[in-house]
């Protein structure tokens, strides 16, 4: 197996009142290694409202791995297209997928997880961390 050109992947998703965390986690596990380990952290809405935070960080390289292939079940074309507006100056990726889709074990963009990944660029430029992204989103 070749290189995966990031250092790590963060994936978070935010559990409403409303919402049934263990659905949310499941949406979230949907991008996950079997059994991965999930954070929880608790936090409060500007009205009071209960918001549960649960989030993953990933820096295994067969871990981020298998997170890449559920990822590429997404639109790469549409995430290709926006590369410029996805990758940050600090060479960071960042993606939506759809929490709703995700739950049914859909890889869809769209809104409700983040994805987060620390790009490995040498230089440390967004332009060489661009040329990596479109690497692992065709490999």
């Amino acid at each position: 197996m070749g290189s995966i050109p990031l250092h790590y992947v963060d994936l978070r998703a935010f559990c409403y009142a409303t919402e049934d965390e263990r659905r949310v986690e499941r949406a979230l596990r949907t991008f996950l290694p079997e059994e991965y380990p999930i954070e929880r952290a608790e936090s409060e809405g500007h009205h009071g409202d209960r918001i549960v935070v649960l989030s993953a960080r990933v820096e295994n390289a067969d871990d981020v791995r298998t997170v890449l292939d559920r990822v590429r079940e997404a639109d790469l074309a549409a995430i290709r297209a926006d590369l410029d507006e996805r990758v940050t100056e600090d060479c960071e990726l960042y993606v939506g997928f759809d929490k709703a889709a995700a739950y049914r074990g859909e890889v869809k963009l769209g809104d409700g997880i983040t994805f987060r990944a620390k790009v490995e660029a040498y230089p440390a430029r967004k332009k060489a961390a661009i040329e990596n992204v479109r690497g692992v989103l065709t490999a």
